[in-house]
């Protein structure tokens, strides 16, 4: 009896311990990503610097900037909405600076209705805002509507291309604009896939389960002996 019952329990505990260890590592991951976001959070919110010469996606991302020049009559729209006052775009417009460079702004929420017949130059502004590299489209994306000049998601790489910018896009938080065409939607937070806990338990569920299966087939080992 006691050999039968061996190799089944060495298997039932090997695979629970398997999957326990799964979950203890999933929740080790949740911690770093909880780490990684907070530090990203912070930095949203740091003293923002002068607009860097060059840019890396990853390095670079959220870096709160401070940027000074004219908005050009290039822009396009993304699409986006908001609980309160519906369907509309977000207005990425060309931002020229002194020294001639042109960088994407995301200049805040449009309402639908209000998209039309829009004057987006300016004179001399100043903003402030956080390099953005927006991970809002997937491969189900509809691709750019030129005949309404909108974008379903913010790809920053198409949008400077079409627009003649660097590409980098700053998600403006302030401006010295009088009156801005946009409401500014600044970034809060960051968006980046944390699942690791809804992992954990699963694998901690899946333990306890194959931990129960074990133990039924040891009893009925048993009991076909009795």
């Amino acid at each position: 009896m006691l050999r039968r019952l061996i190799i089944p329990a060495l298997f039932g505990l090997a695979g629970t311990a398997v999957l326990v260890n799964l979950g203890l590592w999933q929740l080790s991951r949740a911690d770093e990503k909880a780490a990684l976001i907070a530090g990203m959070e912070a930095r949203i919110f740091a003293a923002p610097i002068a607009l860097p010469a060059t840019f890396d996606p990853e390095r670079d991302r959220y870096l709160p900037v401070t940027v000074a020049g004219r908005f050009q009559p290039d822009y396009t729209f993304a699409m986006a909405a908001q609980k309160a006052r519906g369907p509309g775009f977000h207005l990425i417009s060309v931002l020229e600076t002194p020294q001639g460079r042109r960088v994407l702004v995301d200049r805040g929420f449009l309402p639908e209705a209000e998209a039309r017949d829009l004057d987006t130059e300016s004179d001399e502004v100043q903003i402030a805002g956080n390099l953005h590299w927006p991970r809002d489209g997937d491969r189900f994306t509809p691709e750019y509507d030129a005949s309404r000049n909108l974008f379903f998601a913010r790809d920053v790489d198409q949008m400077a291309g079409l627009l003649g910018a660097e590409p980098v896009l700053v998600v403006m938080r302030d401006s010295d604009e009088v009156a801005p065409p946009a409401t500014a939607v600044p970034v809060f937070q960051v968006s980046i896939p944390d699942n690791h806990l809804g992992y954990a338990i699963q694998w901690f569920l899946m333990a306890i389960a194959w931990a129960g299966m074990t133990l039924f087939f040891l009893w009925r080992i048993r009991q076909q002996r009795d």
